[in-house]
């Protein structure tokens, strides 16, 4: 027989405020975490719009020299593995932690270092490059620097699908607790590209917004008719997922239950979707199989949605194929909206919305949804939060190269 896992612990890093307090409050909110770039000078760049992190501090939350020692993705992450611990009252001096593991991803790693040091490479040759280049720069380091902070010794893992990388962590690592290879696992995302290669490469990709680059407010509007883009974003999305049992030992407040992960693979084109969200569906048809849910249980849909034609378009069809005539009952919405779009951090902040959304009986709005689209009909919850039990809810992540991820929270009940 398998463990339950639950969640106990938040740690928000976001566009919209930091911490789950003022995170959650945020997107009750509404609020707009879209600006102009400021992480470098893009006067030259399409796209001039970012979901930036303006009032993190590393120092803090990590030591000022070690802090240099760290791409700003990697920092992101040990802050929001500091505010999850502390959000879930774990006593660290007291846990064994060979029992505690690690799955963090970056769908990029460390851009802005690799940025960095090739122009000091270009500019005054091989002497000059940092030491510290290659460990601030990897993708896995996030996760190594955390396990090092904390001394978790249990199960460490990286997992890299570009936008569902969040999601994915925080599924295997669902499916680790369970199976009874740890106690405790930190598991999330983390992610900040907002460089001049980063956003020039998605520019290229005719991937971003680019016509509301003097009106950021409005930029990100996902399922609207006149969606043009998404706005790249910035952050990271920590979540402690524990056994049941060791939950209930220590006292620990129970946010939710996990009960469902469903992974695939379009297997169909390195950007773009399959059509009519075909695999998408399956993805979270699997996820309702594992949870062994039917489709009328599910209340509310975190959607991907990134404010892209295609994807939008895309999700909703899959919802539909999912749900059936449920799909008119169930309220979709997307944070992506106020945050911009996370990459590899989207699903842990996501899952962190989710849970929230389970646990206080409300569901965040879509905002900038002006325009409906004939395609759309779903209730994509505009503009204004609203109050509504829900039961069960699915957050969905979908990454470039065809990755699918879907994890189902229910509310926890004895």
């Amino acid at each position: 027989m398998s463990n339950r896992v639950v969640v106990t612990g938040l740690g928000a890093i976001s566009p919209i405020g930091i911490g789950k307090d003022a995170f959650w409050q945020a997107l009750l909110d509404g609020k707009n975490g879209i600006g102009k770039m400021t992480r470098f000078d893009a006067s030259n760049c399409a796209s001039q719009i970012a979901g930036e992190v303006t009032d993190f501090e590393p120092g803090d939350y990590i030591d000022k020299k070690e802090a240099k020692r760290m791409d700003r993705y990697t920092q992101f992450a040990i802050a929001a593995t500091k505010l999850a611990v502390e959000d879930a009252k774990l006593d660290l001096e007291a846990e064994n932690k060979e029992r505690i593991g690690t799955f963090i991803g970056a769908g990029i790693g460390g851009i802005e270092t690799m940025h960095a040091q090739y122009e000091k490479l270009f500019d005054k040759g091989p002497s000059r490059i940092s030491p510290f280049f290659i460990p601030m720069m990897i993708a896995n380091m996030a996760c190594g620097q955390v396990a090092i902070t904390f001394g978790f010794h249990g199960p460490s893992s990286c997992i890299v699908t570009a936008c569902a990388t969040g999601s994915d962590c925080i599924g295997h690592a669902y499916r680790a607790i369970a199976r009874g290879d740890a106690d405790v696992i930190v598991a999330g995302g983390t992610e900040a590209s907002i460089s001049e290669a980063a956003v020039a490469g998605f520019c290229a990709m005719k991937a971003l917004c680019t016509d509301h680059n003097d009106d950021p407010a409005h930029a990100s509007r996902p399922f609207d008719a006149n969606r043009s883009g998404f706005v790249m974003g910035e952050g990271a999305g920590i979540v402690v997922l524990e056994t049941l049992e060791h939950a209930k030992a220590r006292g620990a407040h129970i946010y939710a239950e996990l009960v469902g992960y469903g992974c695939n693979a379009d297997a169909y084109h390195i950007t773009s979707p399959a059509p009519h969200g075909e695999f998408q569906a399956k993805c979270m048809q699997l996820a309702l199989d594992d949870a062994g849910l039917q489709a009328a249980d599910v209340d509310y849909v975190n959607a991907h949605g990134t404010s892209t034609h295609m994807n939008d378009k895309g999700e909703t069809e899959a919802i539909k194929t999912v749900f059936g005539d449920a799909a008119k009952d169930i309220s979709v919405s997307s944070i992506k909206s106020m945050t911009g779009h996370l990459l590899g951090a989207a699903g842990g902040v996501e899952a962190i919305a989710t849970v929230l959304a389970v646990e206080n009986d409300a569901v965040p709005p879509t905002i900038n949804y002006e325009t409906p689209d004939e395609d759309m009909d779903l209730d994509y919850v505009p503009n204004k939060s609203k109050k509504r039990k829900v039961r069960a809810a699915l957050t969905n992540s979908f990454g470039f190269g065809g990755h699918n991820a879907a994890l189902i929270f229910k509310k926890y009940e004895a």
